[in-house]
């Protein structure tokens, strides 16, 4: 079986993430090849594309969710996630048992003594007017009935895992600050969420599923063709599901298989790009939590055991040569980037070249200004 080594696989993840070469798609087509883009701080998604796409607008993206497009809700490992609303009413209901678990968990001792199946009814009849609410005002709406729990954990519980739900709009849209306030999803789309597959493999009325878990299958397919080569553990630590090696079974005939550096096996799809391992990466600036890094298990193709803690902490990072190798911050349109280790003179002047146009991109042409500060061991 082929060994594909580091090098290889960054340079496979940086071209099915659109970091090799700027791509020439539509934004919302962009966002579904992706699978998704990490959205907790609402404007990184913008810096995310801009760093994607060939001429990207902001005003794009904020028009897609605007115009009921593209949604941030909960789902992969119940974060906010930027996803196309097909994705999200073909996925959602696949999601939905991981969400009640990992909510559930963070409020164990809070929830204890709750029914959640009476927690969702009753969020759900609150939510039946359609009128947007923020979490707390969901939570103080049904805490007279579990006075118990406290305002987040009922909150959190009801927007992240019971009732689905879409943050709205001014949330999201370009160099807008505004507060999450939320609405059913079915209610914001018009249209219901697909029916999940019965355990046993039955189909929803009127269906003929090819296999016993179709969205997980779908979901392997399209997670390599945006990360892959990857290894089983690397697709459950995207999405953060479980039950997904029946799915990859379903597949495996229509797979190719290669093996890292550390003997575990990788999966793709046969014609997705592999690209020569000495193909020039060039520089991008990424945005915080952004999932060419938080997309698997091991991190290493892209970013240093030593620096694996800035990929959980909210840091703004530099791809020098496909790998992280500076954080970067901006202030009063001036962008910094910090190196993680000695830079050459090229690649000094290519990180600033890179970061005077990303100046331009957040001021609106008002900036170019972009410094590299010396590196400190």
């Amino acid at each position: 079986m082929t060994v594909l080594d580091t090098r290889a696989l960054n340079r496979a993840t940086l071209a099915r993430q659109l970091l090799l070469e700027r791509a020439g798609l539509p934004v919302l087509d962009a966002v579904g090849h992706l699978c998704g883009l990490q959205a907790q701080e609402p404007q990184e998604p913008f810096i995310g594309l801009w760093s994607r796409l060939r001429a990207f607008d902001p005003s794009s993206l904020s028009d897609l969710l605007t115009g009921r497009h593209v949604v941030r809700t909960h789902l992969m490992r119940r974060t906010v996630h930027l996803v196309t609303a097909d994705d999200v009413l073909a996925w959602r209901a696949r999601h939905d048992a991981m969400l009640r678990q990992r909510a559930q968990g963070a409020y164990r001792r809070e929830l204890a003594g709750v029914d959640l199946d009476e927690l969702a009814a009753a969020g759900r009849a609150v939510m039946a007017d359609g009128e947007p609410r923020s979490m707390s005002e969901l939570a103080r709406a049904v805490a007279g009935r579990w006075p118990e729990p406290g305002l987040r954990a009922l909150g959190e519980m009801l927007v992240a895992a019971l009732v689905p739900m879409v943050q709205l709009p001014p949330r999201g849209l370009w160099r807008t600050r505004a507060g999450a306030r939320y609405v059913p999803l079915a209610t914001w789309l018009g249209r219901d969420i697909d029916p999940p597959i019965a355990p046993n493999g039955a189909a929803p009325s009127g269906t003929t599923p090819a296999t016993p878990d179709p969205v997980g299958a779908a979901l392997v397919r399209r997670y390599l063709a945006a990360y892959g080569p990857a290894a089983s553990a690397d697709l459950r630590a995207w999405c953060g599901l479980a039950g997904l090696p029946a799915a990859i079974a379903a597949v495996r005939e229509e797979l190719v298989t290669f093996r890292d550096e550390r003997g575990r096996e990788l999966l793709d799809l046969p014609d997705a790009p592999r690209p020569d391992p000495g193909t020039p990466a060039p520089v991008r600036f990424l945005p915080a939590f952004d999932n060419a890094i938080l997309g698997y298990q091991d991190r290493g193709r892209i970013i240093d055991d030593a620096h694996r803690g800035l990929s959980v902490a909210g840091a703004r990072v530099v791809l020098v040569d496909g790998r992280v190798a500076a954080t970067w911050t901006v202030e009063d349109g001036t962008v910094t980037a910090t190196p993680l280790r000695r830079f050459s003179r090229a690649e000094r002047t290519a990180v600033t070249e890179e970061g005077q146009t990303l100046a331009a991109f957040l001021s609106d042409g008002e900036s170019d200004r972009a410094q590299v500060t010396a590196f400190s061991v």
